[in-house]
């Protein structure tokens, strides 16, 4: 099968027969480049949802008040639900097993001035465990601790970007800022994967802003760290159970669309990725369509090879060549062809994924970081030399069973 003839005869055929060469290798080429591209693509809109959901902890409950759309127990429609310091320490009470850590948030803005540089703002009225939720990292300093709750002292910790706006390289660690009418000392700095958006925050007590606005205890919404070990479904129940307190708690009723809602950032997350899971199995059944086309393009190439070279092939036979040699000579002559476009096609598509590598198709397709791994692609790749050579072993096992004299007789 290997012998320096077989190989002479197959470089000749390919001589004589370019065009034929050249599109039965580039249809095994294009499908193994769209296979790679739409892969890597896939693979590419998972990292867009992994880097997403990876800024902040997933074990996380956001529960937000709103108005009421149904009267209920003696109340109103319309009513607008408000939050209050006492709903913390309900939740904490009876959700103490689920619960790690749990903090208000209370947002407000305006101007931030230090000395002669100001600039808008958002801040937060947190506690501690903002920390935790936002994945907030400290490069300077320290974060908001209990005692500055307790005390409703005037601290700030300042996102990368603050910093770097307002002190201009300057240490901002124990300088003081006017938020406002009210001026904080800055106790700390933080850095946020969620890039320079997400370090225009400053984070205060969330005891010192309800000071600033009257000596109230609103709270615009609640955060919950929910213990990892609970696992997806525990935070499933945990979440039923949350809605169902703090609708009797504020009657609310249940069949209240409105009233209260809660964000599981959990239960996103597994919704995500099933949706890009199977994204990414459409994405992987039209390039499997594509190599299969390719297959079949192959096989119908083959034939018409195989019905070109009657004559010859009756020749040969009458000189007395074997089935085994007509049949493996026209079957090494596809699997030659399919694996040296095969991996030339496989090298263009990564090439392709690698041109558009980083953050280029991010804002405009939602794609991050496009790539194959390199495993599946050169896997792909002998899967389709396989299929290559079984889609010529049928033309090549019917040449060999044609009788010379039949085949001498062929036009």
């Amino acid at each position: 099968m290997f012998s320096r003839d077989t190989w002479k005869e197959i470089f000749e055929a390919m001589g004589k027969n370019k065009l034929r060469t050249f599109l039965t290798g580039f249809t095994v080429a294009l499908g193994i480049i769209i296979f790679v591209t739409l892969f890597g693509m896939g693979n590419g809109l998972q990292n867009t949802f992994a880097e997403f959901f990876g800024r902040d902890a997933v074990n996380i409950l956001r529960v937000y008040p709103s108005e009421t759309t149904i009267p209920y127990g003696g109340y109103k429609a319309k009513r607008r639900i408000e939050f209050k310091n006492e709903d913390l320490d309900a939740i904490a009470k009876e959700f103490a097993p689920f619960i790690d850590y749990m903090t208000p948030q209370i947002n407000n803005g305006g101007d931030v001035t230090y000395k002669n540089e100001s600039d808008n703002y958002s801040n937060r009225g947190v506690g501690p465990g903002m920390q935790y939720a936002e994945k907030n990292v400290l490069m300077k300093g320290r974060y908001i601790n209990n005692k500055d709750v307790r005390d409703k002292t005037k601290v700030a910790v300042i996102g990368r970007m603050v910093e770097k706006d307002l002190f201009k390289g300057d240490d901002p660690i124990g300088e003081y800022i006017a938020l406002g009418e009210s001026v904080f000392r800055v106790v700390g700095v933080y850095q946020d994967e969620g890039g320079d958006n997400e370090e225009r925050y400053i984070y205060i007590p969330f005891t010192t802003r309800q000071l600033i606005e009257g000596n109230n205890d609103n709270l615009n919404q609640i955060v919950i760290g929910f213990k990892e070990s609970i696992g997806y479904s525990g935070a499933m129940d945990f979440q039923r159970r949350l809605d169902a307190f703090m609708r009797q708690r504020k009657v609310i009723s249940p069949k209240d669309p409105r009233g209260i809602f809660i964000n599981n950032v959990a239960d996103q997350l597994k919704q995500n990725q099933q949706f890009a899971g199977a994204l990414q199995w459409i994405i992987s059944g039209i390039a499997f369509a594509v190599i299969i086309s390719g297959v079949i393009g192959i096989s119908n190439i083959m034939v018409f090879v195989v019905k070109e070279r009657t004559k010859e092939i009756g020749i040969r036979k009458a000189m007395g060549a074997t089935p085994r040699v007509i049949t493996s000579g026209i079957m090494l002559e596809s699997i030659f062809i399919t694996a040296i476009f095969g991996f030339l096609g496989m090298l263009i598509g990564i090439i392709v994924l690698n041109a558009i590598s980083g953050d280029t198709l991010k804002d405009d397709y939602f794609i991050t970081k496009p790539g194959i791994d390199s495993g599946l692609a050169v896997f792909v790749t002998i899967l389709l030399i396989i299929c290559g050579a079984i889609a010529a072993y049928v033309p090549a096992r019917r040449a060999a069973r044609i009788k010379p004299i039949v085949a001498l007789r062929d036009e």
